[in-house]
């Protein structure tokens, strides 16, 4: 609970068995001023993990959720099944590449009034090597295409990220894979939310990454990115009337 407002974390896991554990144990180690956990609900989906993810985070108190069916977006859709009410889903990965103290900052920037915050991963603020050249590419020009097409500034498509859950039900997500970072983006600018960025630190993650370290994740992550990037500008989103656009 932070500031009377419910908090779930949401934590796609795919083979993080060396660092899951850890990520769950900072989650619940965050209180607010009283005390209290700051998170109400650590969700994760084991998305098809061979390496005992799944009974590491219920080891250390999660609840888990699996989905045979790889991919970043299914993962989180998964995850969000099983949320009926709360106030806040914050979306954490399991590489331990997060600090989750900084959680906070997100939360804050929810309470004065955003729909969606972006945890920023601001360059000044990254461990060396943390992202690679393609990332960091692919990251400014997805970056740039939105600022293009919709007269939006931003500056990364960092998974660290925190959604009133009215505003993400209002989103329908749909991306399986690799857009879904974007898609939530996208959209919240087409349904005119408001999206604001916070800095935040990036350290290099534990264990091999899904998407940079090979190349069919690099060709994967970008493919799904901009393919989303484009079907959303060719196709937009059907805006709901003003009167069922649920409220702060």
């Amino acid at each position: 609970m932070y500031k009377n407002r419910h908090v779930v974390a949401v934590i796609p896991a795919r083979d993080e068995a060396l660092s899951v554990g850890g990520v769950i144990d900072d989650i619940k180690a965050l209180s607010n001023e009283k005390g209290i956990s700051v998170f109400d609900r650590i969700l994760v989906c084991d998305n098809a993990s061979v390496d005992g993810t799944a009974s590491i985070a219920s080891t250390h108190g999660a609840e888990v959720i699996y989905q045979s069916q790889a991919g970043y977006g299914i993962a989180c859709l998964t995850a969000l099944s099983l949320i009926e009410h709360t106030d806040i889903v914050v979306f954490i990965d399991a590489d331990a590449s997060l600090q989750i103290d900084e959680s906070i900052a997100l939360l804050d920037a929810i309470e004065d009034g955003a729909d969606l915050v972006i945890g920023a991963r601001e360059p000044a603020l990254q461990q060396a090597g943390s992202m690679t050249p393609p990332q960091r590419f692919g990251n400014l020009l997805a970056s740039l295409l939105i600022r293009i097409i919709w007269q939006k500034s931003v500056s990364d498509l960092g998974p660290f990220r925190a959604i009133r859950f009215s505003s993400l039900q209002q989103l329908q997500m749909q991306d399986r894979s690799f857009g879904w970072t974007v898609e939530m983006q996208v959209k919240a600018i087409q349904h005119g939310m408001s999206m604001v960025e916070v800095p935040v630190h990036y350290r290099r993650r534990t264990g091999r990454s899904k998407i940079s370290g090979t190349v069919r994740g690099v060709v994967g992550a970008g493919i799904g990115i901009f393919s989303t990037i484009f079907r959303l500008a060719v196709r937009p989103v059907k805006l709901p009337l003003q009167a069922d656009r649920p409220q702060p």
